[in-house]
């Protein structure tokens, strides 16, 4: 029987009752046998979350004002949920301790805190080894995640450990010092862990039923993802779908190890199952989801006889390199260049793009444009087949949106258009109705 490794998020830890669920899916399958929490997430809807209160007690130590309180109150809700469940394990000196160290350390340091209580209560509730990652998750001198490093000491830590759980979030630099990934970096360290055991299956426990094929909030009872690849999770998590931290794919990817998002409090639901091949489960063609980004600026370049101009392209783009600024996209005609760019990179510098643009270039007209929306509609092989570009297009057309650009690019697996932003919702919905309904 091969390994799971099953990682749930802060919703999944919000109180006693959440936690309890959590013993109840691990222990219904003797496979998973590596668990790695989050810290505690919102209750309801104007509760904070733990980590935003441990970073708060950081920069009011570092301001020398009060916090224990605010401390308190953190420990009180680790407390109770000790006391719901009824674990014998005395966590107040450890929190006291943590406390203590808040006006001293990093703000890492502080943050880590959340889920290593998490943990602790975790596995002294379900009677598992715990295993801080603080000896296993490395990160360079410069701060990076050391990959490598840390696939081979997991490896050779949890070979010890049949049952275990692993904090989420942090691990150590080579001083020992704590380090904390990026926000909703626990989705990292179950996939490091994931790798590093060999484990047959990701999982990934949150509080939705896998990948919806669009945002909700504009599409009404869209349809659940049951599968996708690895390159079209990262093509939609790019273009904004949110349910998987982006670079915690690439463990399990590298490994070919397959994540299944699931539901927490619907665990029989069979969520989203995201696989390295998807080629021969679903019709070429067929889309596998819809995302987009709004606040993005298109900048039209045009020049009489640009093609013939060698190094034209590679001038525009060092002109941008100058300030920093990388682009989304560059959609080419004869004669014009259209590069699109995020308008939070645009601040204050645009006017300086240009002048260094013209300078390097010498071109008839440069335009910039703000208030465009990008939408990326991806699918296994949808480019290659006859009359996508089309049918999305022309159910743009019957909506009334007017498209400022389209882009096929040498990707197989989407078509991004760019649309005004007021008419945004009004084209998700459109190309969602033409593929899907």
């Amino acid at each position: 029987m091969g390994i799971r490794v099953a990682k749930f998020g802060g919703s999944s830890l919000a109180d006693a009752g959440q936690f309890r669920k959590v013993r109840q899916i691990l222990l219904s399958d003797p496979s998973r046998r590596y668990a790695v929490p989050s810290a505690p997430g919102k209750r309801f809807s104007d509760d904070i979350k733990i980590t935003d209160m441990l970073y708060h007690c950081h920069r009011l130590a570092q301001r020398k004002q009060p916090y224990a309180e605010l401390f308190d109150q953190i420990a009180q809700r680790y407390l109770d949920i000790a006391r719901e469940l009824e674990i014998d394990y005395d966590l107040k000196p450890q929190l006291d301790e943590a406390c203590d160290l808040i006006r001293t350390g990093s703000p890492d340091y502080a943050a880590s805190r959340g889920e290593y209580f998490s943990g602790l209560l975790l596995a002294k509730y379900l009677g598992w080894d715990f295993v801080d990652p603080i000896d296993m998750i490395k990160f360079d001198r410069q701060g990076v995640f050391a990959s490598e490093w840390s696939n081979q000491v997991v490896a050779d830590t949890l070979k010890d450990h049949e049952y275990a759980v692993i904090p989420g979030f942090y691990g150590s630099l080579p001083n020992g010092e704590v380090r904390t990934f990026s926000r909703g970096g626990s989705d990292i360290t179950g996939a490091v862990v994931a790798r590093g055991v060999g484990a047959e299956l990701y999982e990934n426990w949150t509080d939705v039923s896998g990948f919806l094929m669009a945002d909700p909030r504009i599409v009404k009872n869209p349809k659940r993802i049951a599968q996708l690849t690895y390159r079209e999770l990262r093509e939609l998590s790019y273009m904004g779908a949110t349910v998987l931290h982006e670079d915690s794919v690439f463990p399990v990817r590298k490994a070919g190890i397959p994540t299944n998002i699931k539901n927490t409090n619907c665990p029989d639901d069979p969520g989203t199952m995201i696989v390295m091949d998807g080629t021969e489960s679903k019709p070429l063609g067929q889309i596998t989801g819809i995302a987009g980004h709004k606040n993005f600026s298109l900048l039209s370049i045009e020049k009489a006889m640009m093609n013939s101009e060698i190094g034209f392209g590679r001038r525009v783009l060092q002109a941008l390199e100058d300030f920093g600024v990388s682009f989304e996209h560059l959609p080419t005609g004869i004669d014009t260049m259209t590069v699109i760019l995020p308008d939070a990179d645009l601040v204050e510098r645009k006017e300086q793009i240009i002048q260094r643009i013209e300078e390097y270039t010498h071109p008839d007209s440069v335009e910039l444009t703000s208030g465009l929306a990008l939408i990326a509609t991806v699918g296994h092989g949808m480019v290659r087949q006859p009359g996508s570009a089309a049918k999305l297009s022309g159910a743009l057309a019957r909506a009334g949106v007017n498209v400022r650009m389209i882009d096929q690019g040498s990707s197989e697996f989407n078509i991004i258009v760019g649309v005004d932003i007021p008419e945004f919702e009004r084209a998700v919905q459109a190309i969602y109705n033409a593929f899907v309904e």
